[in-house]
C-alpha cells in the first residue's frame, strides 16, 4: 500500500471514469479517499484531461508533486472509440439533451461514410460545441446554452491523426480516432452527419488512450477504495 509520503511525492494514477460521472467528482473522490485512509490534512490532486459525464474510459489524475506533469499529459495525442448516431442532431451534440432535429438517411451509403473519414483526417478547423466549459467573456459556454442565449464561437484548428470507422450498422456509425488536445467528438459527430448531407450525434464515447497509457492499465475508482482496506 502506498503511504502518504508516496502520494505527496507524486503519483499518476490511471483510472477508468463510470459513466455519468463528472472529471471534477472523480478528482474529489480520489481526493477524500486518500485523505481519509492516510490521515492527511491535505494534497494536491488534479486530472489530466476533462470527460464528458456521459463519456467513460481513461482519466490520469495526479498527486502531490506529479501535479506539476499535467501539462506534458495534456498535450498528448489522445484515442477514442464511440457511436455516432445519424439522422438526428441534438443541442449538446450528444445525448445530454433531446433530439432537436431529424434528417433523411436512405441516400448514406458505406462508400459515403469512409470518404468522409478519410477526408477528416489531418488538420481541421473545429467549432466547439455550446455545451462545453470552455469560456467567452468570463463565462463558460454552457451557461450561454442553458439560458438559450446566441453566442459566435470562433473555430479552431485541431488534428485528426486517425479516423477509422468500425462498424456501419445504420443509423449507427461506430469508429476510432486518434486526435491532438483540445478536440471535442460530440463536435466530430455533428460535423460528420453535416458532412454526409444529413445530422448525427454521439451516443457513446470512451476514451482509450492517452499518449502511451492505455485504459486497459486502468482501475476503477471501486477498486481504488477496496485497495486501502485489502492492503
Amino acid at each position: 500500500m502506498l503511504t502518504d509520503q508516496d502520494y505527496k511525492d507524486g503519483q499518476v494514477l490511471l483510472f477508468d471514469k463510470p459513466l455519468e460521472w463528472s472529471s471534477f467528482q472523480l478528482v474529489n473522490k480520489v481526493r477524500w479517499l486518500i485523505r481519509k485512509n492516510l490521515n492527511i490534512k491535505k494534497i494536491k490532486v488534479g486530472h489530466a484531461g476533462t470527460l464528458d459525464p456521459l463519456a467513460t474510459g481513461l482519466m490520469i489524475i495526479c498527486t502531490g508533486k506529479f501535479t506539476k506533469r499535467i501539462n506534458e499529459f495534456m498535450g498528448q495525442e489522445k484515442e477514442y472509440t464511440g457511436t455516432i448516431m445519424v439522422g438526428a442532431t441534438t443541442p449538446s451534440y450528444d445525448l445530454e439533451t433531446a433530439v432537436d432535429q431529424t434528417f433523411p438517411t436512405e441516400h448514406i451509403s458505406d462508400e459515403m461514410i469512409h470518404a468522409f473519414a478519410k477526408a477528416y483526417t489531418g488538420n481541421i478547423q473545429q467549432r466547439p460545441p455550446i455545451f462545453s466549459a470552455l469560456k467567452k467573456d468570463g463565462k463558460r459556454l454552457y451557461e450561454f446554452a442553458r439560458k438559450g442565449e446566441e453566442v459566435d464561437i470562433p473555430t479552431r484548428e485541431v488534428t485528426i491523426h486517425s479516423f477509422e470507422i468500425t462498424r456501419i450498422a445504420l443509423p449507427e456509425i461506430d469508429f476510432k480516432v486518434s486526435c491532438s488536445k483540445g478536440t471535442y467528438i460530440r463536435s466530430l459527430a455533428y460535423d460528420f452527419g453535416k458532412g454526409l448531407n444529413s445530422g448525427a450525434h454521439l451516443t457513446a464515447l470512451k476514451r482509450t488512450k492517452i499518449g502511451d497509457h492505455d485504459v486497459i492499465n486502468a482501475t476503477t475508482i471501486e477498486a481504488f477504495e477496496n485497495s486501502f482496506t485489502n492492503d
